[in-house]
């Protein structure tokens, strides 16, 4: 809103400085400031509240040392991480960009089905919480409007350099006559490859090139699971403090940097990046989204003050998946979300071991002490805090091994 209104004083009053509102630098700056002030001054007060409320989190015993201290710790802090995230995106984003709307429509969407379950875990007495199906349900539903709204809208476009006899020309800074115009696309871009653009819709076109227009067929169900995928594993990170808010930050933080690129036609040309137009806009959420998340490790490192819950891990996973299918780095995601990946392929290969072991030999065994990975160190007695120390270390080494895949291919 403040753009807009800015960007009045600048048209009919030339008010000096109002110009600033048109760089994405300058806004983006706004906003982190902006939602680590809100993080930080307001999530006490919002920590106060759920505790006067009674939301504590009730802690299943797993035999984990430290365990039981954590009882009562309020939880649904995921709401600070939230309206942190808004408030500077509502502040300062152009609201009628459709990359915005969809980022806006995620936070609400998977912060709705985070805080049922666990307003249902907690006011219910129920540890379940939100049945499992219904998460699901709730995670295709958002995939389902995510990918009809990339494969469909018309603002989502992405524009081309021109090629003339295989060869790219040379362009002048800036000069967007030297691109193709914009152009709906199923392209995507692959890391580490030289010629790196990826077209969905070739999956079914090698078998008839007119298939080209039933491309959606594929597209949408690879989105679906993507945002499925990527909020179920930042769910199964979120176990010990400060774990999923910090290794999240270092995810969102690197998609800011390919966010900007993307959305900047001549850092895009520099990079041979795909150049996305509007979605430089993306940076400005992303920047809010950071600050929400740095702003609430200020409660939420060892000894937690309060736990996100599934409001905001969900909410968390979300975000990431849309912002990565928006910009077109979705194959990043092994390794920005590299700890996301570990801890849900951890899950996966101790279920399936100790499955197969009990069906073939009577009795279950498992890989790991316990799953997802930072239990397992936790039961190997080593500390929680130095555990989420060493992944954000790892996580920042994967985000380094992103950004230079800009350039290394």
């Amino acid at each position: 809103m403040l753009y807009y209104l800015f960007q009045y004083l600048e048209n009919e009053y030339q008010v000096p400085g109002a110009s600033l509102f048109q760089f994405i630098t300058f806004r983006a700056a706004l906003a982190i400031i902006s939602s680590l002030l809100i993080s930080t001054i307001y999530g006490k007060r919002i920590i106060g509240f759920l505790a006067k409320k009674q939301m504590g989190e009730s802690i299943r015993e797993l035999g984990l040392e430290g365990q039981s201290e954590k009882a009562g710790t309020p939880t649904m802090g995921g709401i600070i991480i939230i309206l942190a995230t808004l408030v500077p995106a509502l502040l300062f984003a152009k609201l009628d960009n459709i990359y915005v709307i969809l980022l806006i429509i995620t936070t609400l969407w998977m912060g709705v089905i985070g805080f049922t379950d666990d307003y249902l875990k907690i006011k219910k007495k129920d540890k379940e919480g939100l049945a499992g199906k219904f998460k699901v349900i709730g995670q295709v539903g958002l995939g389902l409007i995510v990918g009809c709204t990339m494969y469909f809208h018309k603002d989502i476009t992405v524009k081309q350099e021109k090629v003339i006899a295989g060869v790219e020309e040379v362009i002048a800074v800036g000069d967007q006559s030297e691109f193709n115009p914009a152009i709906k696309s199923t392209k995507t871009t692959l890391p580490l490859i030289k010629n790196n653009e990826f077209d969905y819709a070739s999956l079914i076109t090698w078998i008839n090139p007119d298939f080209a227009k039933y491309a959606w067929v594929i597209f949408i169900p690879i989105v679906i699971f993507i945002v499925t995928a990527v909020s179920n594993g930042a769910n199964l990170t979120d176990g010990i403090d400060g774990l999923a808010a910090g290794s999240s930050a270092i995810i969102v933080l690197t998609l800011a940097l390919f966010a900007w690129v993307s959305g900047n036609i001549v850092f895009s040309d520099y990079l041979n990046v795909m150049y996305i137009p509007n979605s430089g806009e993306i940076t400005i959420y992303v920047a809010g989204f950071a600050g929400a998340l740095v702003g609430f490790l200020w409660y939420n490192t060892y000894p937690a003050q309060v736990f996100m819950g599934d409001t905001g891990s969900l909410t968390i996973g979300g975000i990431i998946a849309v912002i990565a299918i928006a910009i077109r780095k979705e194959f990043l995601i092994p390794i920005i979300c590299g700890i996301f990946f570990i801890e849900v392929v951890s899950v996966m290969m101790q279920v399936t071991w100790f499955k197969y072991t009990r069906k073939k030999y009577g009795e279950g065994k498992r890989i790991f002490l316990m799953s997802p990975l930072h239990h397992h160190y936790q039961k190997k007695g080593i500390h929680e805090s130095k555990i989420v120390a060493r992944f954000w270390i790892i996580g920042i080494f994967l985000a380094i091994i992103a950004v230079i895949t800009l350039k290394v291919r």
